[in-house]
């Protein structure tokens, strides 16, 4: 930076004109203000300075430089050029503004770039990351040439706006992909909750050769495995990510510490934990806290928090779920109001939905089920279904008949099509002795044509999970299982008449 002063006194004394390379290397540094008070001294700066200008401050902000620095240069006669749009494109995405966007596209298309393919994927992009999908596939379609990241942008635009059907269409018809189609894909079906379509495509892509899935797509994956309980595919993804030295990553090991939680292995949860140390971030502390709790390890789960808070790292309201989830489920009332209270008095974290329904679930499970629905009516938003339905559980744990009604009628309202509300105040009533009540839910249920949803199983065998309905025949081995499973049967029958012989015997 001193040898830049030097070369700048130097070219002032002496009339030379360095000021291109002195910018250019200002942003290298970067240096932006400084650069930018260089570049100000400039009479008639070049289209080129404009350009290097605007990309710094894409890159680093503050955003509205960008637009006032294009501003500029059109006043000044400057004529911007496919550079210049492709920079001002991702800032108007980076910024969500649209109407900045289609300004700039005008402007694109009466200078005549419109079929440059830089500034037109760049369009695609900016579009599709607005959420305007319309536009961009607009965009695309006019497009005479298109490149790899041109389709990427597309298909990314579809999957984060949840049509994974438009997505895939594109996908199937893309002449090449890289690495980052396939993980748009499998990232898209993964946060859209299509968790068996996610990991079926990553093991498809598994197969590709010359692909290797890179940190992005392991971390896309990981949450598919966890969604599905995948444990022996997400173990061997971690293997893989190993091997590759992908755990230096900690996006891949926050995904793998979520995945073994949520599988079941809280130990091997807890060892990612402790092998990231030092590199933890909140999104760490989070995932391990929710996941002791939800594991029942209450005791565990608020030790960390407790550390947490000593190393002084500052909660969110997502910690504050995790240690008055744990409280709930190590029947901790008293810390559990604690922690409530911490939040706003020492970290002025205002109160969300999320934690008022922990603290109805915590005072529910304790059998505090009046003062659970004092927090419902006294609570400063409306409450959801899932707060209503917490209630309507705890009451059917302790058998109360007057607050299950009143939650079982709000959730009615709420999502009329859930037979499982109608199911559970049911089973109240039979545990109560109230069967005019069962069946007068019966006759509403047959009346409104609500049906109990099928329960199924989710079993993991080969890379793969397949899910199964009772009756269930749709697989194509469907002969095999049932001779298997007759086989056991018949096995266990066996047993029992052994066992039964023994008894008479003895």
């Amino acid at each position: 930076m001193n040898q830049l002063k030097q070369v700048h006194a130097h070219t002032l004394r002496n009339g030379i004109d360095f000021t291109k390379f002195l910018i250019t290397k200002l942003l290298e540094i970067p240096n932006i203000p400084y650069a930018h008070k260089v570049f100000d001294l400039i009479p008639q700066p070049s289209v080129f300075l404009y350009n290097k200008l605007i990309q710094a401050f894409s890159s680093h902000g503050p955003y509205h430089n960008c637009f006032a620095l294009y501003t500029q240069m059109c006043i000044n006669g400057c004529t911007p050029n496919q550079y210049t749009f492709t920079s001002l494109f991702a800032v108007s995405a980076t910024v969500n503004f649209p109407c900045h966007g289609q300004t700039l596209h005008s402007h694109l298309v009466k200078l005549g770039y419109e079929f440059d393919l830089y500034a037109s994927t760049a369009l695609v992009n900016m579009y599709a990351k607005l959420g305007l999908v319309h536009s961009a596939r607009q965009v695309f379609d006019k497009m005479k040439t298109r490149d790899v990241p041109t389709w990427n942008s597309l298909i990314a635009g579809y999957a984060r706006n949840g049509d994974m059907q438009g997505a895939a269409t594109l996908f199937d018809e893309m002449p090449v992909k890289n690495v980052i189609s396939w993980t748009a894909m499998i990232s898209g079906y993964s946060q859209n909750g299509k968790y068996g379509d996610s990991l079926k495509l990553f093991t498809e892509m598994e197969k590709v050769k010359d692909l290797r899935p890179n940190e992005v797509t392991i971390t896309s994956v990981l949450p598919a495995c966890a969604g599905l309980g995948a444990l022996e595919v997400g173990q061997r993804i971690e293997r893989y990510a190993r091997a590759q030295g992908y755990l230096k990553n900690l996006f891949v090991c926050n995904a793998l510490l979520e995945m073994y939680a949520k599988c079941g292995r809280i130990d091997q949860s807890m060892a990612i934990f402790e092998e990231i140390d030092a590199r933890r971030n909140l999104c760490s502390w989070n995932t391990m806290i929710m996941g002791l709790a939800v594991h029942g390890k209450s005791n565990e789960a608020l030790q960390l928090f407790d550390q947490m808070l000593s190393k002084g790292m500052t909660p969110d309201d997502v910690t504050f779920v995790g240690a008055i989830l744990a409280c709930s489920h190590g029947g901790k009332v008293k810390k559990g109001r604690e922690v409530f209270e911490l939040m706003e008095n020492r970290f002025a974290i205002t109160h969300k939905l999320e934690h008022y329904g922990c603290m109805v679930d915590l005072l529910g499970r304790a059998g505090l089920l009046q003062e659970a629905y004092n927090i419902i009516q006294t609570m400063p938003m409306k409450p959801d279904s899932v707060v209503w339905g917490t209630l309507l559980g705890a009451c059917s744990f302790h058998n109360n008949v007057e607050l299950a009604e009143i939650a079982a009628k709000h959730l009615y309202t709420l999502e009329p099509w859930n037979p499982g509300n109608y199911v559970i105040l049911s089973n109240i009533y039979a545990n109560t002795g109230r069967w005019d009540g069962v069946a007068k839910l019966r006759k509403m249920m047959k009346g409104s044509q609500i049906t109990k949803a099928a329960g199924y199983s989710l079993i993991e065998e080969g890379s793969q999970v397949y899910k199964f309905i009772v009756d269930d025949k749709s697989h194509p081995r469907t002969n095999e299982i049932y001779w298997i499973l007759n086989e056991i049967s018949l096995k266990m029958k066996s047993h029992e008449d052994d066992v039964t012989v023994f008894e008479c015997l003895s």
